[in-house]
């Protein structure tokens, strides 16, 4: 675990910064004594995405498919008489 103290934070934080990306926790002390546990933010309780199933959505909202029997009465419907 990295530390770094209170006057480097405020003189040289980029430095701090790489440090905290490198190591993921950063202690910060106070006159020699630990005083501050810097981490990095992750926001809280924000859902998880979950990607879209776009082809079952695009089958939902089509027409089902015509059995044999209705396509055949459907196509002598449409002839008429001979």
């Amino acid at each position: 675990m990295a530390t770094a103290t209170i006057r480097e934070l405020r003189n040289s934080f980029p430095r701090v910064r790489k440090l905290l990306d490198a190591e993921g926790e950063v202690v910060v002390t106070e006159q020699g004594a630990p005083a501050y546990l810097l981490t990095r933010y992750t926001p809280a309780g924000k859902p998880p995405v979950t990607p879209k199933d776009y082809l079952t959505r695009l089958r939902r909202h089509q027409p089902k498919p015509l059995t044999a029997a209705v396509a055949k009465a459907l196509d002598d419907a449409n002839r008429g008489p001979r």
